[in-house]
Formats: C-alpha cells, sequence, structure tokens
C-alpha cells in the first residue's frame, strides 16, 4: 500500500451523527469499565493488607508495609492450593472430554442426514433448557444407589452438562464449511473420520478455543453442583473452597488472606481473556460466514 493510500485510510470522515448515537452506549461502557477497574483494584489492594487496615479504609496506604505473605497464608493456611488443584483437574479433564465428545457429534448432525437429525438437536436445546436444580435430586439418587463419588463423579457431571451447549455451539461453524474439502479428501482417498480429524476440526480451530474457553470458566465458577457433591476438602473447588473461607472468617479474621485468594481463584480466567480475546472473538463471529 503507498504512502497516499495510507493516508487516506486514516483520514477517512468520521460519521459524527451515527457516533452520537452511540454516545449513550459508550458512557455506559465506560463507566462499567471504571467500576470493574476499581472494584479489581481494591481487591488487590485489600489481598496486600492487613484485616485492620482494611476495616479502617486505609488500603491503600499500606502503612505496615506490602503483606505478600497473605499469598502464602491462603495458598497453605486456607488450603486454596488444593481447591486451585481440583477446579483445575475438574475444568482441564471435562474440557478436553467434552470437545472428543461434541466436535464429532455436531459435524455429524451438521454434515449428514438422517433418521433422527432434527430430534436430536431439539432434545440438545431441551437439555439446555433444563435447570439445574430440576435434575440435582434424581443424580443426587442415582450416585447414592451406584456408590459414585469422588473427583470423577464432578468430572463426569461436568461433561454432561456442557456437552449440550457445545454440540450446539459447534453445529454453525461445521455447516459453514464447504463440501470441496470433503470431496477433495475422498478424493486423496481419506476415510470420512480421517477427513475430520485431519482437516475439517482444524478449520474450525477458532470456534474449538472459543468454546473451550467457556466450558473452562463454566466449570471454573461452578457452585451449585460442587456444593451438593463435593463432601471433603480433597475434592473441593474453588468456588466452594471460597464459601468455606469466608465461613472460617469469624474464627480467623484473617481478611488480608480472603482477598488474596480471591485474586488467586480470578487469575486463570482473567489471563485467559486477556492472552485469548482475538480468537474468542473470532470464534465467536466466525460461524456466520459460508465457506
Amino acid at each position: 500500500m503507498s504512502k497516499r493510500n495510507k493516508e487516506n485510510v486514516f483520514r477517512g470522515k468520521v460519521n459524527w451523527r451515527k457516533e452520537l448515537t452511540l454516545l449513550p452506549g459508550y458512557l455506559i461502557l465506560t463507566i462499567w469499565v471504571a467500576f470493574t477497574a476499581a472494584f479489581l483494584i481494591w481487591i488487590l489492594g485489600a489481598s496486600l493488607s492487613t484485616s485492620r487496615e482494611i476495616f479502617t479504609g486505609t488500603v491503600f496506604k499500606f502503612e505496615s508495609g506490602i503483606h505478600l505473605e497473605n499469598y502464602v497464608s491462603a495458598w497453605k493456611g486456607n488450603n486454596v492450593s488444593i481447591y486451585f488443584a481440583n477446579s483445575l483437574l475438574y475444568a482441564v479433564s471435562s474440557c478436553f472430554v467434552v470437545i472428543l465428545i461434541s466436535a464429532p457429534a455436531a459435524y455429524v448432525l451438521s454434515r449428514f442426514t438422517f433418521l433422527g437429525n432434527k430430534g436430536v438437536k431439539t432434545g440438545l436445546i431441551l437439555a439446555m433448557s433444563i435447570p439445574e436444580v430440576m435434575i440435582i435430586m434424581p443424580i443426587y439418587s442415582l450416585t447414592a444407589q451406584y456408590h459414585i463419588r469422588g473427583r470423577i463423579l464432578l468430572i463426569i457431571l461436568y461433561i454432561l452438562l456442557r456437552v449440550p451447549f457445545t454440540t450446539t455451539y459447534l453445529l454453525n461453524f461445521f455447516a459453514s464449511l464447504s463440501k470441496s474439502y470433503e470431496e477433495a479428501a475422498a478424493i486423496d482417498g481419506c476415510t470420512p473420520s480421517k477427513a475430520f480429524w485431519k482437516i475439517m476440526f482444524p478449520l474450525i480451530q477458532p470456534a474449538v478455543v472459543t468454546v473451550t474457553i467457556f466450558n473452562f470458566m463454566s466449570v471454573w465458577n461452578e457452585f451449585f453442583m460442587a456444593l451438593i457433591f463435593a463432601t471433603s476438602t480433597e475434592t473441593t473447588p474453588v468456588g466452594v473452597g471460597l464459601l468455606q473461607i469466608v465461613n472460617a472468617m469469624k474464627y480467623t479474621g484473617d481478611y488480608g488472606g480472603l482477598f488474596a485468594a480471591v485474586i488467586i481463584v480470578f487469575l486463570p480466567t482473567f489471563l485467559l481473556f486477556i492472552l485469548l480475546s482475538e480468537k474468542i472473538i473470532s470464534g465467536v463471529t466466525g460461524g456466520g460466514v459460508k465457506g
């Protein structure tokens, strides 16, 4: 691109009338971002302060210094290391298995016509519409009857809960791909399964990354199922773990450690959004583009 063309691009006329109509939205977004940033900065400051400084409103004065030991206390003394490891295990393992199940299912449902295709798609939508509170008692009864408990139970539940959403999400992305890819693969002698894993699956990588991030966050922040089925410290994830730390505050009074635990729990999902924001955007918008 020549220098003159570059200048013309940057000198594009601004539609001020359109920008003025969007001003209320910009204002609301700015206020929301400012409030969220202030809230997070205060929590970060509190995690480096003492309980006395938190209650007296002198968080950012750091009169007694910066207390990094709050993080050590939260990690070891408040069992955050155990909660963190459990949540990481639940999120990573369930996300991996969900993709192994949902990606082939979405591919078959979107690319092949067979008896029951529409019924399966409708069933996936209905499965997403059922609140967890309506199925918790039947699940609890079955797990008690067959003595299923521990980490494996929560992993199975998270997989089953995320499969309908993930499969439905990936349907449009597979449907948007051109059939010429499969035709070329067939000519080269690829079996349908090999064509899927070698050609079709890599083509929807942005969508896979995006839905995996959504699933990771959902499992990481899940509370209700974990509250019912995580019956010991060894199986408790971060959501229920934070509740236990809050309940322990009436005896320990270590509020600096509490806010340090909040920062530790919040950090993984925050980093995911920061590092993979472009892939998330491309994964959300890519399904409407026809190949």
